[in-house]
């Protein structure tokens, strides 16, 4: 077993079981999933978000699957309901301060395919101000704009 785990300051490195049980004893865990959206010209979906560029995703209601949650996150985020899940790519982990809880969360990333002229719609009451589909040259130009763990997701996949 090998988890790094992206924290605000610093990356920490787990390397057994154990030693993720004990880092995470004192953390709320919330599960979250959302997909690497291809389009028939092989761009990716990036969906812009408090300053960042990311990829949409979200937590995991209560009785869904992850591949359901990916689904439906990406569908609400991005407006798109032409969407085809292909495969679980991979887990990233990062961390974060809420009401002075300290939150885990892992995101499951699934590789999708979307087709046709559907129109993009930011979901505003996440705080996405910005949706397109972007080339590999372009994704690349943003990695200094994305979050640590949409960074190795994008490097990784794309």
């Amino acid at each position: 077993m090998y988890i790094t785990i992206h924290e605000p300051t610093r990356t920490v490195d787990i390397h057994s079981l154990e030693d993720f049980e004990t880092y995470k004893k004192d953390k709320k865990v919330i599960e979250a999933a959302g997909g690497l959206v291809f389009n028939e010209k092989k761009e990716l979906l990036m969906i812009f978000r408090r300053g960042f560029w990311d990829l949409p995703k979200g937590k995991v209601d209560e009785g869904e699957t992850l591949e359901q949650c990916a689904v439906r996150e990406v569908q609400e985020e991005t407006g798109l309901h032409n969407i085809k899940l292909i495969e679980f790519l991979t887990t990233t982990y990062h961390t974060y301060t809420l009401n002075n809880q300290s939150i885990l969360k892992p995101s499951h990333w699934y590789k999708m395919e979307h087709w046709g002229d559907e129109t993009l719609i930011p979901q505003t009451e996440e705080d996405i101000t910005a949706i397109k589909f972007v080339t590999k040259e372009i994704a690349y130009a943003l990695l200094d704009e994305m979050y640590p763990t949409i960074k190795i997701v994008v490097e990784q996949y794309f």
